[in-house]
């Protein structure tokens, strides 16, 4: 990868032999990888057991995960907060499992409508919720730094499986509960 580093260095017209940019090829290399890092880990290796049973049958609402992707049209990053709510059925994920299952597929190159979805599916999946609501809201520099340059615009997407797409009572209380801490 770092050979293709200096190769794009050299097509955009600089010298990566210069004082600032010798090691850039190796830097840029070593950042695309921790950027894209969720290629290389599993769901099962981050939740790693941590399922816990409870008798709670309340939503739990994760709430301003912060997210860093690339999008997958430009290469450029998008950022932003992912909300994770769902509704146990006899056992709850470790806190921070939510976290780092955001990270697994934001870590990788993404459009938000699947990121959204992805997460929404394998919350789901891991705990066997009754439902689960994810909320992503994020700024794309695709759309800021270049093409229309809008600097304010903000994304929005959703993904509402079981209860959260069946149940009009749970969808709200997930909205309600989002607008506490906007």
């Amino acid at each position: 990868m770092e050979e293709q580093w200096a190769s794009i260095i050299k097509q955009i017209g600089e010298d990566p032999s210069r004082p600032g940019l010798v090691d850039t090829p190796k830097r840029a290399a070593a950042a695309f990888a921790f950027l894209t890092r969720g290629y290389t880990q599993s769901v099962d290796e981050v939740v790693n057991d941590a399922l816990f049973p409870s008798d709670s049958s309340e939503m739990v609402l994760v709430q301003n995960v912060e997210l860093y992707s690339l999008c997958e049209h430009h290469l450029l990053p998008f950022i932003g907060r992912c909300h994770v709510a769902y509704i146990p059925t006899g056992r709850v994920l470790g806190l921070s499992k939510v976290a780092r299952l955001v990270d697994v597929f934001a870590r990788r190159l993404q459009i938000q409508e699947s990121l959204t979805t992805q997460i929404a599916e394998t919350i789901m999946d891991v705990t066997g919720a009754e439902g689960v609501g994810v909320i992503i809201e994020a700024r794309h520099m695709c759309m800021m730094m270049r093409g229309v340059e809008k600097q304010n615009s903000v994304m929005k997407t959703s993904a509402m499986l079981g209860s959260f797409r069946s149940s009009q009572a749970t969808r709200d209380e997930f909205l309600q509960l989002l607008k506490l801490q906007s």
